[in-house]
């Protein structure tokens, strides 16, 4: 079935970068759009960028100038190169698609999560 996996997080200093990488895998026609949200402790999800089938990309204020995101059609995955990490950050990132799948249309996926980390 399908199923979307990030990887990339971690813990990093403040100023420092990662990338991180959502593949979608499973019985998927086309993917429509890609993008991150995170949540921080006692704050609400929020979307931080998102890539849409036709190119077009959105971002956070907040992560504007210091975060790109890119998609690899090829291989089904999204990434989010983040830049100049700042502690405000630190949030569980999650990865979302929406697709349309050979059996159930178009529907809208979440991965599991990856944990980033940046200290002061």
């Amino acid at each position: 079935q399908v199923q979307l996996v990030e990887s990339g997080g971690g813990l990093v200093q403040a100023g420092g970068s990662l990338r991180l990488a959502c593949a979608a895998s499973g019985s998927i026609s086309s993917i429509n759009a890609m993008g991150w949200y995170r949540q921080a402790p006692g704050r609400q999800r929020e979307l931080v960028a998102h890539i849409t089938s036709g190119g077009t990309i959105d971002y956070a204020d907040s992560v504007k100038g210091r975060f790109t995101i890119s998609r690899d059609n090829g291989k089904k995955t999204a990434y989010l190169q983040m830049n100049s990490l700042k502690p405000e950050d630190t949030a569980v990132y999650y990865c979302n698609a929406r697709l349309d799948t050979y059996y159930n249309g178009r529907v809208n996926y979440w991965g599991q999560g990856t944990q980033v980390t940046v200290s002061s």
